[in-house]
C-alpha cells in the first residue's frame, strides 16, 4: 500500500517484512547523499531527501533519488529544521549535509558560516531528533585528529586535534550529536569518491589529459571511500540500535595520494608521469591536511557489519561507472 502526499512530500509503503521505517536524508544534492537515498530506494525502504535549493539539484540521472520526495531545508534555521522534522516524524536522520570545501573554510569571510553549518546546524538537527526521539547518523571525518604518527585512528579515540578549520568545525558537529542524544552513529570516512559533485578522481583525470606529468604528495596517508559502497553499510547500520563511533573506508590497505593517482591512470590508460613529492614541496593548500588518515575499522567487523570492498575494485567500479575504462 502507497500513500502519498504532495504537499509535505511524506509516503508510506508497507512492505512484506512489516517494518515500516522513514528515513530523512540531509545533503542529497552531494556525493554521499545521492547514494545513501539511492540505496534507500532499492531497498524499498521510505526515504525523503533534504537539500538548499528548492527541488533536487544534484546529477540529473536516471537514478530513483531525483524522483524521491524532497524538502528544501537549510540545517542552519532552527525553526526550520525542527517543523520538518516534527511534519515528516521520521524514525532516523542521516545527516550527510555539510560544508566540505577544506581549503575555503580557512576564508576569513567563510569561518563562521563553516561553524554555523557543520556545527550549529547538526545541533539543530540533533534537538529535533531529541524531541522525536529519533535516531541520527552523522558523517564525519579524520580531519578531526591531528594526523600524526602512524598508528591507525581507533573508532573510539577521544584524542581530538583538528588542524583546520573544517576539522574543528565537523568535531563540533560530532560533539552537538553525542551531547544531545543517546540514539547516534557517529561515522568518520575519508577520500570520499562518488558519481554526483566533484572529487580527487574526477580532478586528477582532468588534469591527466591535459599535462604530460603531475606532482602528487606521497607522504599523506589513507584509504579512499566509494561513496556507493559507503551507502551500503550506513543503511545496514541505520536499521539496527548498535550505537557509536565507527570508521568506514574501503578495504584494500592504506596507501597515499600519489599511490592512489598511479592506479587511477593505470586502470584509465592514462601515460601522465606522476611525480610524488612531500606535501612541503607540493605547497599550495590554504587547510592543513593530516598526513595519517589511517582509520582502524575493526569496530565495524566486531558490530557485525559487512566491511566495504577493497578501494582498488571500487576504483575500478567507479571509472566504469562514469565510462573512464
Amino acid at each position: 500500500m502507497i500513500v502519498f502526499n504532495m504537499e509535505n512530500a511524506i509516503f508510506h509503503i508497507v512492505y512484506k517484512r512489516g517494518v515500516l521505517m522513514k528515513i530523512l536524508v540531509t545533503g542529497v544534492a552531494g556525493q554521499l547523499g545521492h547514494d545513501v537515498m539511492n540505496e534507500l530506494a532499492k531497498r524499498k525502504i521510505e526515504a525523503i531527501g533534504s537539500d538548499l535549493a528548492e527541488s533536487y539539484s544534484g546529477i540529473q540521472d536516471d537514478s530513483p533519488v531525483v524522483n524521491m520526495p524532497y524538502v528544501s531545508l537549510d540545517i542552519t534555521d532552527k525553526e526550520a529544521v525542527l517543523k520538518v522534522i516534527e511534519d515528516i516524524k521520521p524514525d532516523a536522520v542521516i545527516h550527510c549535509a555539510a560544508w566540505t570545501a577544506v581549503d575555503a573554510a580557512e576564508d576569513e569571510n567563510n569561518k563562521a558560516k563553516v561553524f554555523m553549518i557543520n556545527g550549529d546546524g547538526t545541533k539543530n538537527i540533533s534537538d529535533a531528533c531529541k524531541k522525536i526521539d529519533a535516531k541520527i547518523m552523522y558523517i564525519s571525518t579524520d580531519y578531526v585528529f591531528d594526523g600524526q604518527g602512524e598508528k591507525p585512528w581507533e573508532a573510539d579515540c577521544k584524542d581530538y586535534k583538528p588542524l583546520s578549520v573544517y576539522g574543528e568545525s565537523k568535531l563540533r558537529g560530532e560533539q552537538a550529536v553525542s551531547e544531545t542524544l543517546d540514539k547516534y552513529f557517529i561515522v568518520r570516512i575519508a577520500w570520499v569518491f562518488g558519481l554526483n559533485g566533484k572529487n580527487f578522481i574526477k580532478t586528477m583525470l582532468s588534469v591527466g589529459r591535459s599535462h604530460d606529468e603531475v606532482r602528487v604528495v606521497s607522504d599523506q596517508i589513507g584509504t579512499p571511500t566509494y561513496t556507493y559502497d559507503l551507502a551500503r553499510l550506513l543503511v545496514d547500520m541505520i536499521q539496527t540500535d548498535k550505537y557509536g563511533y565507527y570508521h568506514a573506508t574501503n578495504e584494500g590497505g592504506y596507501i597515499s595520494w600519489y599511490d592512489f593517482t598511479v592506479e587511477i591512470y593505470k586502470m584509465a590508460g592514462l601515460k601522465t608521469k606522476v611525480i610524488p613529492v612531500s606535501t612541503a614541496e607540493y605547497g599550495i593548500s590554504k587547510a592543513v591536511r593530516p598526513f595519517n588518515s589511517r582509520l582502524d575499522k575493526s569496530k565495524l567487523r566486531e558490530a557485525g557489519f559487512t566491511p566495504l570492498p577493497d578501494w582498488d575494485d571500487a576504483l575500478k567500479r567507479y571509472l566504469e561507472e562514469i565510462d573512464e575504462i
